[in-house]
């Protein structure tokens, strides 16, 4: 399998028409994006707007974050728009580098955050330094919050697909190649390395709490083993309205932060041999029936170690957790991802569940600790929607215009794929 990716850098978007790249400048016309999305009788009106780094602007609430990308031949994110869905990471994808789909509008669900281009909060997360493109959107009447979801997941996921088609004609981009054996090719490729293997938490607890595999929603389906070069293609998309902090984007998965240093490790200091996809479920039979399965998988593998990330906070501690302490139980050497939520002074238990087994833990920071946000001088979206989203309270809007929060309610602010600009030393 051979997963080509030509990147087109993006660092201006304007409105204009027709639609098109010139150099690094993305033009599309919000006409055109509108009637698109108006294709969806749910979808009531639609606006678009420009949020560019360094700007006095901050977005609010931001539901999903994704990257423009298309492909020629094949099915871009495949499985949310076709039947007959084909299996991604392979061929040519074209993707927008530096640019960005972000949706917003009425909030879904309270866990949604804040996107600042400038100012303090712009210093903790990945999405300051990029271009969004913003799209706004208010649902029907009577559409309820399940159905608003996915309205705006796949609005959202459709728009990126479109923008990222007008790369097609760009003659100017770099290229990364990819490339994936089957499992006893990756076995052994490099005999003399140790083998690790990634396990990829993913959200998947219902009540708005969900991804989605291939457009399947993740709490429906087992751990699942699946290639690199699938996720680079879009085959993991976010539909959760978890913290904001720690949420993975759509973007944050086509980007993941702990495949590409995978990556950049594999064939020198271990070989990198797969991932296993594990859905974060409520219940504990589900989550011991999930360490039960991720753990054979893994072992199936043949890992010598594993790195496990986390997605969302508190419940999903625990199957970070277990899963962490069977693997080690099966002399397999773990290293796991979290944030700590160490209240606003940083002095309360800062995790909700551990383990023994657990001993090499690389933390995003605590999430609890607060910022006072400088007034901006536009505001995309509801600025009174901060009251109800993750990280802020009635009392977040001061009355200068500032905004107290905590970095919980920052979007990609401790990411818990290590996509973030935040960390913690041991001192």
């Amino acid at each position: 399998m051979v997963l080509e990716l030509r990147k087109v850098a993006i660092r201006n978007i304007e409105f204009g028409s027709p639609a098109r790249i010139e150099g690094d400048k993305l033009i599309v016309d919000p006409d055109e994006m509108k009637e698109w999305m108006l294709e969806d009788s749910r979808i009531k009106d639609v606006s678009f707007d420009i949020a560019l780094p360094g700007t006095s602007t901050r977005i609010l609430p931001v539901k999903d974050v994704i990257e423009p990308r298309a492909k020629i031949e094949g099915e871009t994110f495949p499985g949310l728009f076709r039947e007959d869905m084909e299996e991604g990471g392979s061929g040519v994808t074209y993707c927008l580098d530096g640019c960005v789909v972000t949706t917003t509008g009425p909030i879904v669900g309270f866990q949604e955050g804040v996107i600042d281009m400038s100012g303090p909060a712009a210093e903790y997360n990945v999405y300051s330094k990029l271009c969004h493109l913003v799209m706004i959107l208010e649902k029907q009447d009577y559409v309820d919050p399940h159905e608003h979801e996915k309205v705006v997941r796949l609005a959202g996921i459709k728009l990126a697909r479109k923008v990222g088609e007008l790369a097609f004609a760009c003659e100017d981009y770099t290229t990364e190649t990819y490339e994936w054996g089957n499992i006893g090719e990756n076995y052994n490729a490099y005999p003399d390395l140790p083998r690790v293997v990634y396990v990829y938490n993913c959200m998947s607890q219902g009540l708005l709490h969900d991804s989605y595999f291939y457009g399947r929603d993740s709490k429906i389906i087992v751990p699942t083993m699946l290639t690199p070069l699938e996720i680079f293609d879009g085959a993991l998309v976010s539909g959760n309205c978890v913290s904001p902090g720690s949420k993975t984007t759509t973007y944050m998965h086509q980007n993941n932060a702990c495949i590409k240093e995978l990556y950049k490790h594999h064939g020198k200091d271990f070989n990198f041999v797969g991932i296993v996809l594990c859905p974060l479920m409520t219940s504990l039979k589900e989550k011991f029936r999930n360490r039960m399965l991720t753990v054979r998988q893994v072992k199936m593998l043949g890992a010598d170690g594993a790195l496990i990330s986390q997605e969302g906070f508190g419940n999903p501690t625990t199957d970070l957790m277990i899963v962490c302490q069977e693997l080690e139980r099966n002399g397999i050497k773990t290293v796991i991802i979290t944030n700590e939520d160490a209240g606003i002074d940083g002095m309360s238990e800062s995790l909700p569940d551990s383990v023994p087994e657990a001993n090499a833990i690389v933390t995003t920071g605590n999430s609890n600790a607060t910022l006072m946000l400088p007034a901006m001088d536009k505001t995309i979206g509801v600025l009174k929607d901060i009251e109800r989203v993750c990280g802020g309270t009635v009392n977040s809007i001061q009355p200068d215009g500032r905004l107290l929060i905590e970095i919980h309610g920052i979007m990609g602010g401790h990411n818990l794929q290590g996509n973030t600009l935040v960390g913690a030393v041991t001192i």
